[in-house]
């Protein structure tokens, strides 16, 4: 895996989220991004516009919720959530023990 980059309360959350970028500088079509998330226990990802991008968000391990326009959803192993353009989001990791891990694919809106 790539090397990661550490932000801390991310968007006015809270905690740490460990960001690692798997496409790096290669092109990968109509996708923008692909990055792997790992959020601390009991931490979160503040309320944001998603401005650029359609987003995929994958959980991959532990427990959260994605907040998506006032909408709440689980998010685990095996859970996909979309975000559309001019949608807002959060996370919140679940647990006050492990992480959540998730990845997000961004990809560039249809014409």
């Amino acid at each position: 895996m790539t090397s990661s980059d550490v932000r801390e309360n991310l968007f006015g959350g809270v905690g740490r989220v460990e960001v690692f970028d798997l496409l790096g500088r290669r092109q990968a079509g109509a996708f923008t991004a692909a990055l792997a998330c790992s959020l601390a226990p009991s931490g979160s990802v503040g309320r944001h516009v998603q401005e650029s991008y359609d987003e995929l968000i994958i959980g991959l391990e532990g427990t959260g919720t994605v907040t998506i326009d006032d909408q709440h959803e689980p998010i685990g192993p095996g859970s996909v959530a979309y975000l559309g353009l001019g949608q807002v989001l959060a996370i919140q990791n679940d647990s006050s023990e492990e992480a959540l891990r998730y990845l997000i694919v961004k990809a560039i809106p249809k014409p």
